[in-house]
C-alpha cells in the first residue's frame, strides 16, 4: 500500500461572499426611504485587481449621532434602522449599502462608518473608516493625525446623485488607511 499524499495546510478560502452574506443584508433602511443613499465602491487588491470575493460590513450612527442598540440586526422587517449591515462583494470587486448619512457621533468629530474587511489572504478582518466629506473633518483627531495622503483614502467622495463612493485598496500605493484595536491584536 504506497502513502497517501500530502494535503496541503490551507484552503484558497475562506469565501466569505459565497457563505455569510443573508438576504437584504445590505440594506440598512430601505431603497425607497426618503433619505436612503447609496454608500458604494470597490474593493481591490495591490496591483488595483477586483478581490471578488472579500465581505465588508458597516456600524454606523443614525442622522441623529446615535448607534442604535437593535436587537435582531440580521432580520431586516423593513422598519428599523440597525446601523449595522453586511454585503458581499461581486466578481468586479463592487459593493454597495442602502443607508442614511451618519450624525457626528461625539461633538467635533466628523461623522464616518465604521467598516470591517474580509477577504481571502487576510489572516484576520481589516478596519477602517469611511468619513462623510462635509463639515468636522479638519478638526476630527484620527483625521488631525493623519499625513495627508493617508487622510485622503478615509474620506469618501459624494458624487452628482448625493451617493457616497468609497473604495478600498487593500495593498499598494493608495493603500487605504486601516485602523489597529488593541482588543483585536496588533496590526499596521
Amino acid at each position: 500500500m504506497s502513502p497517501l499524499p500530502p494535503t496541503p495546510g490551507q484552503t484558497v478560502g475562506p469565501f466569505y461572499g459565497f457563505a455569510l452574506p443573508y438576504p437584504r443584508g445590505h440594506e440598512l433602511v430601505p431603497p425607497a426611504d426618503p433619505a436612503a443613499i447609496r454608500l458604494y465602491g470597490t474593493v481591490s487588491d495591490g496591483d488595483g485587481m477586483p478581490v471578488p470575493d472579500a465581505l465588508l460590513e458597516i456600524r454606523q450612527a443614525g442622522p441623529d449621532g446615535v448607534v442604535p442598540a437593535v436587537d435582531g440586526a440580521l432580520r431586516r422587517d423593513g422598519t428599523r434602522f440597525t446601523g449595522w449591515g453586511r454585503a458581499a462583494v461581486d466578481s468586479a470587486g463592487r459593493y454597495s449599502f442602502t443607508t442614511v448619512v451618519p450624525g457626528p457621533a461625539y461633538p467635533g468629530r466628523a461623522a464616518f462608518f465604521a467598516v470591517a474587511v474580509f477577504a481571502r489572504g487576510l489572516l484576520d478582518r481589516l478596519f477602517t473608516r469611511a468619513y462623510v466629506p462635509g463639515p468636522g473633518l479638519e478638526d476630527d483627531p484620527l483625521l488631525s493625525a493623519l499625513d495627508p495622503t493617508e487622510r485622503a483614502t478615509l474620506i469618501a467622495e459624494r458624487d452628482a446623485t448625493g451617493d457616497l463612493r468609497f473604495d478600498i485598496r487593500l495593498q499598494g500605493p493608495d493603500e487605504t488607511t486601516f485602523l489597529a484595536f488593541p482588543q483585536h491584536g496588533a496590526y499596521r
